[in-house]
């Protein structure tokens, strides 16, 4: 199992909580507010990066642990086509959007790296 303690000690988490406070921030405002459809599916897949690395985590289970990781890895990919949707609607500046596909572009390569490293050593 990893030498994480909690599920909070994850750095790709801790960026993923960044994320979602910032999404949930940027999506209250302006046009985001009035697409419902958009802004739920955007800050699901933000949640979703968070949830699936805890839920992973607390699998105790490198292999499980691996396979939630992917999931979330999927979540992140999922948001950043929604930020697609958003710039080309407007609803994001251009560098809104360069910010947080970066970010979440970091967080899914950590992701990979954490979920290779479990799978090597199990």
């Amino acid at each position: 199992m990893t030498a994480f303690k909690k599920f909070e000690d994850i750095k790709a988490w801790q960026k993923a909580r960044q994320l979602t406070r910032s999404i949930y921030e940027s999506t209250a405002e302006g046009a985001f507010t009035k697409d419902y459809g958009l802004r739920e599916q955007v800050r699901r897949a933000c949640v979703s990066i968070m949830a699936n690395i805890a839920e992973g985590f607390g699998r105790h289970s490198d292999k499980e642990f691996a396979n939630f990781l992917n999931i979330a890895r999927g979540s992140a990919t999922e948001a950043q086509s929604h930020l697609y949707v958003a710039l080309d609607l407007d609803f994001l500046t251009k560098e809104q959007f360069q910010s947080f596909y970066s970010l979440l572009d970091e967080i899914s390569r950590m992701i990979f790296t954490l979920a290779k490293h479990l799978r090597e050593s199990s």
